[in-house]
């Protein structure tokens, strides 16, 4: 019998699902144990290969249909498919690139969490990550923000090769001029780049005098980006070809930007919805009252009804964050709580005294803490 768990288990739907809710489910799944969001995580690898064998079989009419009949068994030995090979992760983004924004553009989840493709072909510069803090209201509207950094540069004496003008370069004795070498990353087995060549397959004979063989120079750059609106705190954009230059015939790396959310002086984030914790006086819960609720985006009225209890929730539509993927904002969320002066005048103490003698009347003098005692009995 075989011990894999069951693929509608392990993309958490129903036999009866469609092919939408079972890509959904999967594109969830993958992006949670995304590698890129759980480094070093080899546990999160196992699951991200887990889910992607089960949505191999499940998306194809015909492996599901023999999944259904015989489960597990319609694959082993003899059965006919012998399930996915992905031997590394690479080989998941290729067959599933539709998942994760196919193509090079990548799509909003592309962008958020860096796609999930590693580019083929070319050596490609380095990547470089930075944290970008944003307000709630630049988070409310979007912003176009410049972001000033540090980068690598070609050198313009030898165009980024590296070596001198006119020498040439030869095989790279690490690897053969292959440009890579096998490394064991946890589960999986991945081709990286040649440490002493660096992806190139070949090695400097001369090196060029101005940036001594490196191929680059650090210079100052400034890069825009767009932030848009209800981006969440630690989701991440991706610049596409603004990181280092890469080698000769090679691309330029990507920029990933972190984005961070301040801390605001009203307002808690749940997901596009804003909470907010207002004082009022006892007299305004207890008798109503109409109300300028601060937003963030100026001032609406709020009624608050006669006999209102303190922690009292009210609900202000479409007050909230705008929705990431979707129309439309979030709610926010006024909590309502009473507010007890420290200090009191004889005049007040008076009156609050006068006032509890008379609630203290209406209620037949039976004190709170007998009216407490009686919801236990």
């Amino acid at each position: 019998m075989s011990d894999k768990r069951d693929y509608y288990e392990v993309l958490g739907v129903s036999k009866d699902a469609d092919a939408t809710a079972i890509k959904k489910a999967y594109r969830k799944l993958a992006l949670q144990y995304h590698p890129d969001q759980n480094p070093g995580d080899t546990e999160a690898e196992l699951k991200f290969k887990e889910a992607a064998e089960a949505y191999d079989v499940l998306s194809d009419e015909t492996k599901k249909a023999q999944y259904d009949r015989f489960g597990h068994a319609a694959f082993d030995a003899g059965g006919g498919y012998g399930g996915p090979q992905f031997n590394n992760i690479e080989d998941i983004f290729s067959a599933f690139g539709d998942i994760f924004g196919g193509g090079g553009g990548g799509g909003i989840f592309g962008d958020l969490f860096g796609g999930g493709r590693r580019r083929r072909g070319p050596a490609k510069g380095r990547d470089l990550k930075i944290q970008l803090e944003l307000s709630l209201e630049e988070i409310d509207s979007g912003v176009e923000r410049t972001i000033n950094l540090k980068r690598r540069e070609s050198c313009g004496t030898c165009s980024g090769s590296g070596q001198k003008p006119g020498t040439g370069k030869r095989t790279c004795s690490t690897c053969g001029g292959r440009g890579q070498v096998a490394q064991n990353r946890g589960f999986f087995q991945v081709a990286a780049p040649c440490p002493s060549c660096r992806g190139a397959g070949e090695t400097i004979e001369s090196p060029c005098t101005d940036c001594s063989g490196s191929g680059g120079h650090t210079q100052p750059a400034e890069v825009t980006v767009e932030i848009p609106a209800g981006i969440e705190d630690g989701m991440r954009l991706v610049v596409r070809g603004e990181g280092d230059a890469g080698p000769p015939g090679g691309v330029r790396g990507d920029l990933y930007v972190v984005v961070r959310e301040r801390d605001h002086n009203l307002f808690q984030r749940s997901g596009p919805d804003l909470v907010a914790e207002l004082p009022f006086s006892f007299g305004q819960l207890a008798l109503g009252t109409k109300v300028e609720i601060p937003t963030l985006r100026g001032k609406v009225e709020m009624s608050v009804p006669a006999g209102t209890p303190t922690g009292k929730v009210f609900r202000l539509r479409a007050q909230g964050l705008p929705r990431l993927e979707g129309s439309g904002r979030g709610d926010q969320l006024v909590r309502v709580f009473v507010e007890v002066p420290k200090k009191l005048t004889s005049e007040q103490r008076e009156k609050l005294e006068e006032f509890e003698e008379l609630l203290a009347e209406s209620q037949g003098k039976r004190s709170f803490l007998d009216r407490l005692m009686d919801k236990f009995s």
